[in-house]
């Protein structure tokens, strides 16, 4: 008893205690607000670029090539763990047990490379999110806080600071939680759960002082029923799963087969292919009327509002704009497209069937593909929970996201930010 008093008192007065806490509390706060102006600078940007092609619609055909060949080129150069989501980095960083290396993966130089390039991307019209790149952020922040403060158990802190980075890119404190335990760490220490849920916290009430309490896609007020809607259940479920696990399959093992091709163009001439991959990013964004452009944010909003007509056509163009900006070798995340390549599946199967809703089928949708990409259910279901406003009846969404991870795994029995975390670990 006396021992444990005795704890308690070491822990309430302790100023070296109340320094780390102190430091801690400071990154959380600090992945808050430089989370939410990466995103304030991301739709400024997007902004841009719209004002941009509206006049000139064919101007992407030279504009997206170039500044993809430059930020390939930046990225080879001076930030080469910046490249794609930043999740697999995170991942790979918690393995490793050399902080050189570690710094190597989320050091803050390739954070500032990764906002830098992100925002560049966005400008090329590449169809990437800002949600992935924000969780690499994230966990530098919190690992220079660890280094700086002297916290242990750098590994605890990466994963504080990634949680942080997902609940304050998305405004989802919920799934900031979910993703750290079953995405980033696919196991949970109890140790670590108090820094986690304090870094959620903190990072979110910065983030909402900067950009308010808001959903993602907007409040939907649609109802969805386990028997009612039992087949989009089934149909939706199934068909996210089949075309997310090829999407992960294909980032896996298609992008060194596609390199390879032709004599091996895209090893020799890296940053050639990144702008070739430009071009057809920009030949689906002119054919699709602009839909495809940057992170889907529009196309999504639009088909769960009902606000814009479904077409068979949304899914492959969206699909495969997001595969190419992934493939290109630049940095950009792909939570956002995963979302709106959901929302057109929902649509397009709402083209078949009337016997749901257009604004659950993209609900559904949304659930599926987000599952069957990352065969991480619960995160899902949870993000879309919270990024739509529901507060009513999940069940239908978890019904979804299970039906869809576990198609997606007879797909590609590695998931992909785990499989794409290998790739950092053997350099």
């Amino acid at each position: 008893m006396r021992s444990a008093v005795r704890k308690t008192k070491i822990a309430l007065f302790s100023v070296r205690q109340w320094r780390k806490r102190l430091v801690f509390w400071s990154g959380a706060l600090t992945i808050g607000t430089i989370a939410s102006s990466f995103a304030l600078a991301v739709d400024s940007t997007q902004e841009i670029f719209d004002k941009w092609i509206l006049p000139h619609p064919a101007l992407p055909l030279l504009l997206s090539p170039v500044l993809f060949a430059i930020s390939a080129w930046l990225t080879r150069r001076y930030f080469p763990n910046a490249k794609g989501s930043g999740i697999p980095q995170v991942i790979a960083a918690r393995i490793m047990r050399d902080q050189e290396n570690r710094e190597r993966l989320i050091g803050m130089k390739v954070a500032l490379g990764k906002i830098v390039l992100t925002i560049l991307g966005v400008l090329a019209g590449a169809s990437i999110g800002r949600e992935g790149p924000t969780v690499q952020i994230g966990a530098a922040i919190m690992l220079l806080c660890a280094t700086y403060g002297g916290l242990r158990g750098q590994r605890g802190v990466a994963l504080a600071g990634a949680a942080a980075g997902i609940a304050a890119a998305f405004n989802t404190p919920m799934a900031g939680i979910i993703f750290a335990i079953e995405e980033m760490a696919r196991s949970f220490e109890h140790r670590n759960s108090s820094i986690i849920l304090i870094a959620i916290v903190f990072a979110g009430a910065a983030s909402m002082s900067i950009l308010g309490n808001y959903e993602y896609f907007g409040y939907t007020d649609v109802d969805l029923n386990i028997v009612h809607d039992g087949f989009g259940i089934l149909g939706i479920g199934i068909l996210g799963g089949v075309i997310g696990g090829v999407f992960a399959r294909m980032l896996i093992d298609g992008e060194g087969q596609i390199r390879n091709s032709f004599g091996g163009f895209g090893v020799k001439h890296p940053i050639a292919f990144a702008a070739l991959c430009g071009l057809g990013v920009a030949a689906i964004g002119i054919s699709s009327g602009g839909l495809t452009y940057g992170s889907g944010y529009a196309l999504g909003h639009d088909l769960l509002h009902e606000t814009l007509k479904p077409e068979w056509w949304m899914l492959p163009a969206k699909f495969f704009a997001a595969f190419l900006s992934s493939v290109s070798g630049i940095p950009g995340g792909i939570f956002s497209p995963s979302l709106s390549v959901g929302a057109a599946l929902g649509g397009m199967y709402t083209l078949f069937t009337n016997t749901i809703p257009v604004a659950g089928a993209v609900l559904l949708g949304m659930v599926s593909y987000l599952a069957g990409v990352t065969q991480a259910p619960i995160t899902a279901f949870v993000i879309v929970l919270e990024i739509t406003g529901r507060v009513v009846d999940p069940v239908p969404l978890i019904a979804t996201a299970a039906l869809a991870s576990g198609i997606s795994r007879l797909i590609s029995r590695q998931s992909l930010y785990h499989a794409l975390a290998h790739n950092f670990l053997k350099t």
